[in-house]
């Protein structure tokens, strides 16, 4: 089976800097684990952008997203695994200099935001931000970091942990996150429907083995290793 995710999703998933046909990460190192419980190998293959791995699923050319929220339009071309193997925070970042403080979701009316094409932060607030604010959608969140520096957005909305990792890279460590969370996710494994492999059994094999995975809280170990791996690759 081939699984693949969000390539800019430090500690969870990134390019394999020796292989870049690869993913590695936490949710690469769960999907190893799945192999061995249903007794089929896995790879964890490099696709594109996060768009374009939305769109790999919807064409079945890959089989397993390893790490999706949970949304409607999404039902209409993969299935969900329950439980969630891991829950995300997703926060607002604002330049040093920034004068507002983030509380609710009111608080962005009229200011100009950014995010990554294709993202979701939950239903509720997906719905939202489509009906009362201003958020523009670029492919790369290294491409929101330069322009919120630049005065182009006021702010970001993007997940805590792996917005902070690649901000570490690439020199951002003085841009704030709001203490206060836009939304609690839960990240869900899913099976493409056009994918040959999605069939009744290969679903039941999958969804006992990742449930008896998340009831051993295997992901907690994972994010751990895979934050000290990405410190290592990324250097002092």
């Amino acid at each position: 089976m081939v699984a693949t995710g969000n390539p800019e999703y430090t500690p969870y998933l990134w390019r394999d800097p020796t292989d870049e046909t690869r993913l590695i990460g936490a949710n690469a190192d769960l999907m190893q684990l799945l192999s061995k419980e249903i007794g089929l190998p896995i790879e964890v293959k490099y696709q594109g952008s996060w768009a374009r791995v939305q769109e790999q699923a919807k064409n079945g050319r890959v089989d397993l997203i390893a790490g999706a929220f949970f949304t409607l339009p999404r039902l209409e071309y993969m299935d969900y695994f329950y439980p969630a193997f891991r829950s995300t925070r997703t926060v607002i970042w604002t330049p040093a200099k920034n004068t507002f403080t983030y509380k609710t979701w009111g608080d962005l009316k009229g200011r100009k935001g950014l995010t990554v094409i294709n993202n979701s932060f939950g239903e509720a607030f997906d719905r939202y931000a489509k009906e009362f604010l201003q958020i523009d959608e670029v492919s790369q969140l290294e491409q929101a970091f330069r322009m919120l520096g630049v005065g182009r957005a006021q702010y970001i909305v993007y997940e805590e942990d792996p917005g902070r990792a690649l901000a570490t890279k690439l020199g951002y460590d003085d841009l704030k996150t709001s203490s206060v969370a836009v939304s609690n996710e839960g990240l869900h494994l899913t099976l493409a429907h056009q994918s040959p492999c999605n069939t009744g059994e290969m679903r039941g094999r999958i969804a006992k083995a990742l449930h008896k995975l998340t009831k051993d809280n295997v992901m907690k170990q994972l994010v751990e290793n895979n934050i000290q791996r990405w410190r290592q690759q990324v250097g002092p």
